[in-house]
């Protein structure tokens, strides 16, 4: 039995780290912050100081306590909508590539729609049908995320499981009798993992773009801080006009480190499931060790040649493979 090996590229370890510190403060931020977000006791418009980390607002907030405050409302909201509209293009996306037929004609003019409907003016419609203590309720607003998030995963699923449904497992599982649920749970699912990984990292980076962009014009409660009604109240208050960047700075910040490690990750897991990257991210270290070349041209992926000889070759991949 092999043992699990961690990733050690790089790019996934630096996205890993990033996207582990966030969930540490999703968990802990709201128990950590030094102040209550709401409290407006403290002088107007202070600047950064060992107090007030990231300084006060214009009602004299601590900023600091609402960044820790919000990143839990963002990161719940953004798995939530992640996992539901992932589980969404499974179910379509799947169906549709192995019933085929008129189940297929049905399912892909579903996803169609959704792929062909505006996301955020579709959001924007959803949300504003909600009940105003729902606006506040985290699960809700992912699941209304979600609705308008699944649809490009289940495109992809889709033409996946059509490369599938002909192959010679599958073919023997309909052979011995077996229920097409159970093939497409048993034996099709599991092999599209990689792409669903994949799929459910981009679907929450999409969710934490689409509920920061409900809270900053105003369509969230703002009794839940969040990092989007962080930005509504700097821009409400003309932060950006007056030079006050520690009002939405950091919000912004936090924004663009969350996505940026999920798209580290998701470069780890295009090595692993792109035929053409087989060389699995070996590095120049262990290239120039099996005399190997890496003169890579820019749009060409690097493969490994036919002209290098057996051996070269074959140590360099079984280097890659104990990486």
């Amino acid at each position: 039995m092999k043992r699990l090996r961690l990733p050690r590229s790089p790019k996934v370890l630096v996205g890993l780290v990033i996207e582990f510190c966030f969930l540490i403060l999703t968990v802990i931020g709201p128990w950590v912050a030094p102040y209550n977000p709401s409290y407006n006791g403290f002088l107007q418009n202070l600047p950064p100081s060992s107090k007030h980390w990231l300084g006060t607002t214009a009602l004299g907030e601590d900023i600091f306590s609402q960044l820790l405050n919000g990143a839990r409302a963002t990161i719940v909201v953004a798995v939530v909508a992640g996992l539901v509209a992932t589980l969404i293009a499974v179910v379509v996306g799947v169906s549709a590539g192995y019933l085929g037929g008129r189940a297929d004609d049905g399912l892909s003019m579903l996803s169609n729609v959704f792929l062909a409907i505006p996301g955020l003016p579709l959001l924007i419609v959803l949300d504003s049908y909600l009940p105003q203590a729902d606006r506040s309720n985290s699960l809700i607003l992912g699941l209304v995320i979600a609705l308008t998030g699944w649809a490009w995963g289940a495109r992809v699923l889709r033409a996946q499981t059509m490369s599938l449904r002909n192959r010679d497992f599958v073919e023997a599982s309909r052979i011995i009798g077996e229920s097409r649920t159970r093939i497409m749970a048993v034996e099709i699912a599991p092999n599209l993992l990689p792409i669903l990984a994949s799929s459910l990292l981009f679907t929450i980076l999409y969710s934490i773009g689409a509920y920061v962009t409900l809270a900053y014009i105003g369509l969230t409660s703002t009794s839940v801080w969040n990092w989007g009604t962080m930005m509504f109240w700097a821009q409400a208050n003309n932060a950006p006009l007056v030079n006050q960047w520690w009002w939405f700075v950091p919000p912004g910040v936090c924004i663009a480190l969350v996505g940026a490690g999920l798209a580290l990750i998701n470069f780890g897991i295009d090595e692993f499931i792109n035929p053409r990257l087989r060389e699995a991210g070996l590095t120049s270290k262990v290239l120039r060790r099996s005399g190997l070349s890496r003169q890579v041209r820019l749009g060409v992926t690097p493969v490994l040649r036919a002209t290098s000889s057996p051996r070269r070759i074959s140590r360099a991949l079984q280097a890659g493979a104990q990486r």
